[in-house]
């Protein structure tokens, strides 16, 4: 079996996880909609494609990094997709954020026409893929897992098997859910240090060294502080997608979602005031508006 592998969706996590196979000495075959993309992809040493079931050809893996599930979806089962690709024995690796259920659908259809089909979501934005430090997390056999033990290597830090198909989809929004309010959390604390006039430098400081201290505040707190928010590692949208989700996993399941309702306005907020396509620390900035601090035009 050849080594090469197939990536779809070559965007900001996408460009960053197959940069990450192609350093491993992998062939990638790769297709985004978009040309550019593949024309920076093309620039690394990766192989263009024309669609998911040209990228798939000749391949034993393919990674997805999609928008939502619904992409997921369409590109594993629509026109030009993977199912109809004939690739029997493929192992297909979806890092996309979406909805279990459409996993476990995905996953059945798939397996009629030979293809293994595995949720495998990843902790963690643009910045953390650069660095190969992502928490990669797998549903679906402990085969597919092992089989795919080269990849998660290669675009993380860790890897963890966390059930069947499906069970990886609910580990990132469970992962999610308390990054969404831990994020909140700091913008809302930053913002009543601000309007109490101390050093927001020497706050964070103190934050980071007290049982206040949350990963969150590394990764997101100087951006919240300086206003910077123009370069995305991960967009606001995406985030706002991702809190939908969270919110309509957690009530499903019956549980009380007061802190990611408010995490949820919040981003929504931001998306319907210019904010979509900024980093999704801009959460600060919608903050900072509501207390009439804002920085943002």
């Amino acid at each position: 079996m050849v080594d090469a592998i197939a990536f779809i969706g070559l965007g900001l996590m996408g460009s960053r996880m197959s940069g990450h196979l192609l350093t491993a000495g992998h062939v990638v075959q790769g297709y985004d909609p978009d040309p550019g993309r593949l024309a920076e992809f093309a620039a690394k040493g990766g192989l263009v494609s024309e669609s998911p079931a040209e990228a798939v050809q000749g391949c034993w893996a393919a990674l997805l990094s999609l928008p939502t599930s619904d992409v997921s979806r369409e590109v594993c089962l629509g026109a030009g997709g993977i199912a109809g690709a004939a690739v029997t024995g493929l192992y297909v690796y979806d890092t996309t954020t979406g909805r279990p259920g459409d996993a476990v659908e995905i996953a059945a259809t798939l397996a009629k026409v030979g293809v293994a089909y595995s949720d495998t979501t990843v902790s963690g934005n643009s910045e953390v893929a650069e660095k190969g430090e992502l928490v990669v997390m797998m549903g679906g056999s402990e085969h597919a897992y092992l089989r795919g033990v080269a990849i998660f290597e290669a675009i993380g830090r860790s890897h963890h098997h966390v059930g069947p198909i499906g069970s990886a989809s609910r580990m990132k929004l469970i992962v999610n859910h308390a990054l969404t309010v831990h994020r909140m959390a700091l913008a809302e604390a930053l913002v009543v240090a601000e309007l109490a006039e101390m050093d927001l430098g020497k706050t964070l400081d103190v934050l980071k060294d007290s049982l206040a201290y949350s990963k969150v505040m590394d990764v997101w707190g100087d951006r919240m502080i300086a206003g910077d928010h123009v370069f995305p590692y991960a967009r606001l949208r995406q985030s706002h997608k991702d809190a939908r989700l969270i919110v309509e996993h957690g009530l499903e399941l019956g549980a009380t979602m007061d802190l990611g309702l408010v995490a949820r306005q919040a981003l929504a907020d931001g998306e319907e005031t210019g904010l979509a396509d900024m980093d999704n620390s801009s959460v600060m900035e919608v903050v900072r508006r509501r207390a009439g601090l804002g920085r943002v035009e």
